[in-house]
This record gives C-alpha cells, structure tokens and sequence, in this order.
C-alpha cells in the first residue's frame, strides 16, 4: 500500500465549496414545493400536471445517480463537480424565466440531470481530502449536516422568496449560489486523481440500472395520484424489478460495471444504504404532513411554515456536528446510529399527538426536536462509513449509491405515506360525517387523523432503521481512514480495513 498524500492545505475551504454546492442541491428537491401554487397560477398548469414540476427533478436526479457516479470516477471530480455546477446554474435560470409549462418540466429535468453528476461528486470530493478520522469527523458532520437540513432550509427559501419575490425566484437564487461555488472550486479544490481515462462507461448497466431506478422513482411518484393498484404504477414497479434484477446479473459479468458489487456486497456499507433509505423514508414524509399542517390545519403563511421548520434544522446541524463528528472517532458508528434513530421515532411518535386546536409549542416543536436531533446523530456516521476504505476509483460511484439511498427513500416515503394518510383521512370523514353542516369540521378531523397515522407508520420505519444499524454496521470506531492505494489491493480495501475490523 503506497503511502498517504499530504493532507491539502486548502481542504477546509474546500469543504465550504462542497457543502455550499450539496445544500443548493437538498434544498431544490423542496423549494419550489410552496411555490407550486404561485407557479402554477402563472403558468396555467392543470391539478393533474402540477405534480412534474417536483417529479421531473426527483426522476432524473434519482434515476440517474449512479451514472453521475460512475462519470465523476471515470472522467475526474473535480471536472464533473465544475459541469455539475454550470449545468445545474443554467437549467435554474431556464426555469426561472419559463413561459409555459413544459419548459418549467424541461428545467426541473435538467437540473435533475446536473445534480446527479453533481452530487456523487462532492461526496467523494470530501471523501478523498479527508483522512484523518477526527477531521474527518468534523467535515462528515458539517457535510451530514447539509444532507439532513437542506430540505427544511429550502422550505424556509421558499417561503421567503414566494412571499417577498416571486416564485421565479426559487429557480434563479441557484444562480448566484452555484457561481460562488464555481468559483471557490477553481481556487481551492484539488483532484489527487483526475479521473480513469483509458476505462470504458458500461452501457448496458447504464440502461439498465439508471432505467430500473427510473422505473421505481417514477413508480411511487405516480402511485401517489394513481392509487397502488393502477395498471401504469404496477407496470412501473415490474420493470423496475425485471432492469435492476437484469443489472445485477449483468454486474457480475460486465468487465468494466458501472456499480462493482463488492461495494454493496460489505456488510457495513449496505447497513449505511439501507439505513439511510429507512431514515429518508420517514423524514421526507414528516416534512410533506407538517407542511400541510401547518399551513392547511393551522393557517400558517408560507414564511412562518419555512420558520417553523428552522428549529429542527438547527437540531439536525447540532446532533450532526457537534455530537456525532466529535464522537466517531471515540466509538463504533452504530453507537451513534442506533440511538439516532430511535430518538427519532420517539419525534414521531410526539408528533402522532397532533390535532386540530394544536399549538406550535406544545404539539409540534418537541417531536420536531428530536427527530431533527436523532437524524443528525444518524447521518453523519452514515456517510462517513459508507464512504470510508473505498478504493479510489470506485469513489464516485459509492457516493452515488448513499445519494441514491437517500434519493429513493424520500421518494418511497413520500408517495407510500401519503397514500396512507390520505385512506386514513377518507375513512375516517366517511365515519364521522354525520351533519353536512359539520363537513368543514369533520373534513379538518380526518385530515389530521391521517397525518397521524401515517405518522405512526413513519416511526416504526425509523425503529426499523435502528434495528437495521445495530444489526448490520458492525464497523468498530476508525483508527485511522487513510485512503487505500489504486490497483488489485485496492480493489479488494473494504471500509473494515480502515474501521480496524
């Protein structure tokens, strides 16, 4: 094993230009959601349309991660890093300034597209420049940090910017956001290793994988307005398994594959995937009811909604940095991860007691608290030993596969548990409503009711994801996190090695 390079004297500012570009990326996946109203006024979008201003950014972006993945080890970071940045800014200025619906659906494609050769790439980015286990702590935290928060900053954005702005203004602030970023990452990041060029893209697993993931994505994105049972979803869902279940055959025997099973095949790192699925699942779902909570239950404007969630982002950021990256390198990741997770559940469950007449203070606050708190204690560790003791050109695409984790998770999560609340909801009024002059009262009930309940499902999940944690991330507390050498050793490194399994 060849020696480790020079810790980079700019890697902290690096770290600034990274986290600046992943929280413009978290934070677009919910930003225009309070502004759809706005947009689709503007534009003269149908109820039944709405949808794809959300959906043709969650598909090309989930469906296509790993091929962004794969790019970025392939052709070099730091260059996919810099396409991903410039991509991501002009599809944002071409939807701010739409004139119709398709090309709003267009842009939000586009800045799918770019974000996910964006983000594997800042991940493994900070994967390399890091590899002294308390800075690495640190920066993991700061990153974790950004991944759990930036879906309640961009509803805070939203809100601002609908209220005070226009909704346009949800699409055009990336543009200044991602020129800072450019810039900061011609001054300040270095690509150790530029890239693998005498290396072929696998095609076949590109059509397969990234057109299975898409299948799946756009399977629960659509089984929200169709109902599971709907021919179109169910035919997505068996595509889905017939490509990723062709992709995995054709991994085993593709000589350059686009995901190298021996990534997901150690035990440490698919119990970081499937936990941060799990973790995602529960959390995106939380954010849709308390959206609709708060704005449709308790009539909060678009700027109070974004500044209700402000305190759960800073008990993510605080569970993230200040907890877990001081401790990961005093104890085994799942220490952290178990816990998290089940104080997250224990968030939901408080959250379970919401009701018409609820109080911010009383009924939504605490469970915000600590869920927030319990995620962020779960997704710092989680990248960091997903990430850790991988070869280097195997990097991108293993950054790629905990972003498709967590891409999938909230898909998932959104789209099954609001089919849950909304039957709940349905029983429930069909139940209850016995006056038609109480149908006002009765409909407000069910909806609750609904939230509620899917809101229980939310936190077995999260119990579900502990217990997944403490049975499957075995890692012990890293000694040290030096990166392995490139060639045969180092295609063999597993994050044990680095973890002092």
């Amino acid at each position: 094993m060849s020696s480790p390079p020079e810790p980079d004297a700019r890697r902290w500012w690096g770290l600034v230009v990274i986290a600046l570009a992943q929280l413009m990326v978290v934070l677009d996946a919910t930003i225009v959601n309070i502004a759809l109203p706005s947009a689709q006024r503007a534009l003269g979008m149908s109820d039944g349309n709405r949808q794809w201003v959300i959906t043709a950014y969650t598909l090309a972006f989930g469906g296509l991660l790993l091929l962004g993945g794969r790019i970025a080890d392939l052709v070099g970071r730091k260059r996919t890093f810099v396409l991903g940045l410039v991509g991501f800014a002009a599809a944002s200025a071409l939807g701010g300034a739409a004139s119709g619906p398709g090309m709003l659906f267009g842009a939000r494609a586009l800045q799918g597209v770019f974000a996910a050769v964006l983000a594997p790439s800042a991940l493994s980015l900070l994967t390399t420049m890091f590899s002294d286990p308390k800075e690495r702590g640190k920066a993991f935290g700061i990153y974790g940090a950004m991944a759990g928060g930036g879906s309640a900053i961009g509803l805070l954005a939203g809100g601002l910017l609908t209220e005070y702005l226009d909704w346009r203004w949800c699409l055009y602030v990336n543009v200044p956001i991602a020129l800072v970023a450019l810039l900061g990452a011609f001054a300040v990041l270095h690509d150790h290793r530029p890239g693998h060029t005498g290396a072929r893209l696998d095609v076949p697993g590109v059509l397969l994988g990234c057109g299975g993931l898409v299948a799946l994505v756009y399977g629960f994105s659509e089984a929200q307005p169709r109902g599971w049972t709907d021919g179109l979803v169910l035919g997505l869902f068996a595509g889905a398994v017939v490509l990723l279940a062709g992709f995995v055959w054709w991994q085993t025997r593709a000589p350059s594959p686009l995901l190298p099973l021996h990534i997901v095949r150690d035990r440490d790192r698919a119990g970081c995937f499937l936990t941060m699925a799990l973790a995602t699942v529960g959390l995106f779902g939380m954010f849709l009811f308390m959206t609709y909570y708060l704005q449709g239950v308790l009539g909060y404007s678009p700027v109070k909604t974004g500044l209700a969630f402000l305190p759960m982002t800073a008990a993510i950021i605080t569970g993230s940095t200040q907890v877990s990256a001081r401790l990961l390198h005093h104890v085994p990741p799942r220490v952290l991860m178990v816990p998290g997770m089940l104080l997250a559940a224990l968030g939901m469950v408080l959250l379970t007691g919401l009701t018409v007449e609820g109080e911010y203070a009383t009924h939504v606050l605490p469970g915000m608290l600590l869920t927030g708190f319990g995620m962020g204690l779960t997704f710092m560790p989680v990248f960091a030993t997903a990430t850790a003791g991988v070869a280097p050109r195997d990097a991108g695409v293993t950054s790629a596969t905990v972003n498709t984790s967590q891409q999938v998770g909230g898909s998932i999560g959104t789209a099954l548990l609001n089919t849950i609340a909304t039957t709940s909801a349905t029983a429930y009024v069909t139940a209850h409503l016995r006056d038609p002059a109480e149908r006002a009262r009765v409909a407000a009930e069910g909806m609750v009711h609904g939230f509620t309940v899917a809101i229980w499902w939310a936190a077995g999940v999260m119990v579900l994801a502990g217990l997944v944690a403490g049975l499957l991330v075995t890692a012990r507390a890293p000694r040290h996190l030096t990166p392995p050498a490139e060639g045969a050793a180092a295609e063999n490194a597993d994050a044990r090695s680095a973890y002092g399994n």
